[in-house]
């Protein structure tokens, strides 16, 4: 007998979502509906909320596609988004119910890819392991580069003496509210000329994220001489920042502004008492960013990537 009552997600439960998300134990922004929805277009969300009996206790962002459902796949990261205090007993339950109403909508596969422990408000990691009980299989691991604020910095005698050496040759670090000349100039050009790639975000959909939220999203640009060496797009959460976008052209390359422009953050942000910064993920044996990141005192963490077949 189910213990849960579970609903989808529709435009009347807009701001009841997003009180939950800004009271839960493991939530960031990104799971807020104007983050969500500014690339509905592109999924057909498929969004979950549960309720024991009329109360709110958990929602589960997502997506359907092909009778799949996915911890949606517009985000970084996802999985069950649960109220402060929850037991292992009730997560279990929660789950059990969640498979089985995914069953009567004739869903055939749950992907989920999970939270990076970092991101936690409190430790969260019942889902998997009951997740795992229920047959679910660990299908792709991403290492995750982030740096640990408790633990004393660990950034590379060359990357300091470097940084060091170019404290006085003129650098300026702004803070923008427009994202026009890092995307134009840099971050798309070097995306397309390094990985034949675009970013994630385009112009537009960054400059409408910023409005929504800004004091969460942040762009720094470095430059000499008036002229833009590199930038970083940061995400801020309630204890975590995360460089979402880092690039650099060819002449900030000579100058190692990108290198300038993180560590002077990295020091900053350890300033203002965060907990970890947020590096993002390293795929496919890509062994020199790996390093890179590991120089700047990133230590490694894991996202884990997990199927249940219903």
């Amino acid at each position: 007998m189910q213990k849960y009552t579970i609903k989808r997600y529709d435009k009347g439960d807009y701001s009841l979502w997003n009180d939950f998300i800004d009271n839960s134990k493991n939530a960031t922004f990104l799971f807020h509906r104007d983050f969500m929805e500014y690339h509905s277009d592109r999924f057909h969300d498929f969004s979950l909320l549960i309720y024991d009996k009329k109360k709110l206790i958990g929602v589960f962002p997502s997506n359907v596609k092909d009778e799949k459902v996915y911890s949606h796949q517009g985000l970084t990261y996802g999985g069950l988004v649960l109220g402060d205090s929850m037991g292992g007993e009730k997560v279990k339950n929660i789950l059990s119910d969640l498979i089985y109403f995914l069953r009567s909508q004739k869903i055939n596969n749950l992907y989920i890819k999970s939270i990076p422990v970092f991101y936690h408000q409190k430790p969260s990691n019942e889902l998997f392991f009951f997740f795992s009980e229920y047959g679910a299989e660990l299908y792709h691991r991403d290492l995750n580069l982030a740096i640990d604020y408790s633990m004393p910095a660990s950034i590379h005698k060359s990357k300091l003496k470097h940084y060091e050496k170019r404290k006085d040759i003129g650098f300026k670090i702004k803070e923008v509210d427009d994202f026009t000349d890092f995307w134009n100039e840099v971050l798309t050009p070097r995306l397309a000329q390094k990985h034949n790639a675009k970013p994630v975000h385009t112009l537009e959909e960054i400059q409408l994220l910023k409005k929504k939220f800004p004091e969460s999203i942040i762009q720094f640009v470095i430059s000499l001489d008036n002229e833009i060496l590199a930038g970083i797009t940061v995400f801020k959460t309630k204890e975590v920042v995360k460089s979402q976008y880092g690039a650099v052209t060819d002449y900030g390359e000579k100058h190692r502004a990108l290198d300038f422009l993180f560590i002077s953050l990295i020091n900053r942000y350890r300033e203002e008492g965060y907990k970890f910064f947020d590096m993002g993920t390293v795929t496919d044996n890509n062994f020199g960013l790996l390093k890179q990141k590991e120089e700047l005192g990133c230590e490694i963490y894991t996202q884990d990537f997990y199927r249940l077949d219903l």
